[in-house]
């Protein structure tokens, strides 16, 4: 038993090896740009990366925010990423219960139309294939016995399989958030005047300006993070809820 209990605990310690490699190989990045947004311009080049900075300055980072609008850009940022998460969230989840749920002629090609459109930026596909994927997983007993009750579409959806789908709402609004925060190139085509740009075009501007030292665009970089962060704190119990119940499942 003994024996059998120690090759258990080395496998599991084998299986968590990689991923403690691959989470190292993540957070390196992030961490040598924190501890680069507070140091002085001249240290970005430098031969040797000095990863704790031997004098600090904080002051990096009201000095970037002044040197642009960055405030703005910010705002601008949070209020298009917060537009399309609730729209991909509605409109993925309609589509998805449609497809999950209804059987009609010409469902599957209507599937493959919504998926090659993956490259257009105001249609989610990978968000409706999810929502559809994982709506597909409620048992359908529970949708008949609604309709049978009398309950319409709009409230078998809003009282029985949202619920259920918690867990890939969770996922669909942090990766549609994600996604469109650092989107550059649809704002870049859409966005003619200056206090309309969202931050990522703020931050190639601010970069491209003579003058700006590179240490303050890492200290923008830092405080672009943020967002995304905070959204996952926020989203992160229904996240572990649903890794849970596909275990259980699995």
């Amino acid at each position: 038993m003994r024996r059998r209990a120690a090759v258990s605990a080395a496998l599991a310690w084998t299986g968590l090896l990689p991923l403690a490699v691959l989470t190292f190989l993540f957070m390196l990045p992030i961490v040598w740009m924190t501890t680069t947004s507070f140091q002085a311009g001249e240290k970005m080049f430098q031969l040797t990366t000095e990863w704790i900075p031997s004098v600090w300055h904080p002051e990096n980072y009201p000095n970037a925010l002044s040197r642009s609008a960055f405030p703005r850009f910010f705002l601008n940022s949070a209020i298009v990423s917060a537009s399309v998460m609730l729209g991909n969230l509605i409109f993925c989840t309609l589509a998805g219960y449609g497809l999950a749920k209804y059987r009609f002629r010409g469902d599957r090609l209507l599937l493959l139309v919504i998926l090659s459109t993956l490259m257009l930026p105001l249609i989610d596909a990978f968000g409706v294939f999810l929502m559809r994927q994982f709506m597909l997983k409620i048992p359908s007993d529970y949708v008949e016995a609604a309709r049978i009750d009398g309950a319409g579409e709009l409230r078998i959806l809003w009282s029985i399989i949202i619920p259920q789908c918690r867990a890939a709402l969770a996922v669909l609004a942090l990766f549609s958030f994600r996604d469109s925060w650092d989107q550059f190139l649809w704002p870049l085509v859409v966005v003619s005047r200056d206090e309309f740009r969202t931050y990522p075009l703020g931050l190639v501007r601010f970069g491209d300006d003579y003058g700006n030292p590179p240490t303050e665009q890492m200290a923008i970089a830092v405080l672009a993070t943020i967002p995304i962060f905070l959204l996952f704190l926020l989203l992160q119990r229904a996240l572990r809820k649903g890794f849970d119940l596909s275990a259980l499942k699995g």
